[in-house]
């Protein structure tokens, strides 16, 4: 009952390519270290590794220069704190907000490779789902090595995150975050042990309706977050057709907040569009926006989880009982005929700040793939 749209399959191969299998050569750089001018450049010590493609790779032992093909890939060198070493990345590498003032390369599908060669690195970090064969190649020949990963689970996106801290010279940061993304995890698990699952709809593009199939990281996010997606389809990025949608009746639809960037008034839009008023879920007003983290493999896409935890879960997260004040001795009475002080108001930080109207751009795929 789940079609893909053809559209759709076009520009997702164009973005795939055909993966990540070519072995890279070593990168040597001259020893900038204090040598008289007669003595022979001094490679740095470099040792081989087996990156997450399978291809067996020699790198630097600690790589001083790095560029990142990914969003997801800059995400992750900023939580280990090498954000000092990133000498470039793409124009979607967004957050953090830091990450926007790097030197940029392009997108993660067309790459400069005379943008990466003039910042001489020593390691580019790519993912093998999104960066091309050509670019990985390309690279070889100009002996820059690449090391790509290829999370597909939450458990592989903070595996992931450990092995790169190995990779790039940070094992202590590694290991740190690797604890606490695990303790945060296992608290969240503890929390939802006793609650059933939700079913949900994860739009990840509204017209034509394309969700995502069960065995991608997103999926697996709902998973941890206490819900599961009503898409049975092997296929990554499906389209839906809003008649199953309606037999399967989701108890919540859920929207990452990079493409729904408004909250209620997007969930209106939905909701008056034809067919959708059938749903229980629109005429109950269920539906969660969380953070575009969800939409990335990276380190913050733990706290999204949470964050959709509390959302379709929120009896599971009761509130902390206030602090009780007790009585201060002395304290002066006010008289009878006294007014209250008047308190400066304050702006309420808690409140919903979306904003902007969402434009669905020539390419959703594209666009959703590159944000990765």
């Amino acid at each position: 009952m789940f079609r893909l749209c053809s559209k759709f399959i076009r520009h997702l191969a164009a973005l795939l390519g055909g993966g990540l299998l070519c072995a890279a050569s070593a990168f040597a750089a001259a020893d900038s270290g204090a040598q008289s001018p007669s003595s022979p450049a001094v490679a740095p010590a470099t040792h081989e590794v087996v990156d997450e493609a399978g291809r067996t790779i020699r790198i630097p032992l600690a790589p001083a220069r790095i560029i990142s093909l990914a969003p997801s890939l800059t995400e992750t060198i900023y939580a280990l704190g090498l954000q000092d070493h990133l000498v470039g990345d793409t124009d979607y590498c967004d957050y953090p907000p830091d990450a926007q003032k790097k030197p940029k390369v392009g997108g993660a599908i067309n790459p400069s490779l005379e943008q990466i060669a003039a910042l001489h690195p020593d390691l580019v970090l790519v993912t093998k789902d999104f960066n091309r064969l050509e670019t990985v190649r390309a690279l070889e020949t100009l002996g820059i090595p690449s090391y790509a990963v290829d999370p597909h689970t939450v458990a592989d996106i903070v595996s992931t995150t450990h092995k790169l801290a190995d990779v790039l010279g940070a094992p202590a940061a590694g290991k740190t975050l690797d604890e606490e993304l695990h303790q945060q995890l296992t608290a969240l698990q503890t929390k939802l042990a006793a609650v059933p699952p939700r079913r949900v709809l994860f739009i990840v593009w509204p017209e034509p309706l394309i969700s995502i199939g069960k065995q991608t990281f997103i999926a697996d996010a709902l998973r941890e977050a206490g819900a599961v997606s009503i898409v049975d389809s092997q296929q990554n990025w499906p389209q839906v057709n809003l008649e199953e949608v309606v037999r399967l009746q989701p108890d919540y639809l859920v929207f990452a907040a990079s493409h729904f960037t408004r909250g209620q008034s997007d969930f209106d839009a939905l909701a008056a569009r034809p067919g959708w008023e059938i749903l229980q879920a629109v005429q109950n007003r269920r539906f969660a926006v969380i953070s575009e983290a969800v939409n990335r493999p990276a380190p913050r896409i733990v706290a999204a989880i949470e964050e959709l935890a509390r959302q379709l879960h929120p009896d599971a997260f009761p509130a902390p009982p206030a602090p009780e004040q007790a009585p201060e001795k002395n304290a002066p009475t006010a008289k009878p005929d006294s007014k209250p002080e008047a308190k400066p108001e304050t702006p309420n930080h808690n409140r919903a700040s979306y904003s902007g109207v969402p434009i669905a751009p020539a390419s959703a795929a594209e666009e959703f793939s590159c944000a990765r």
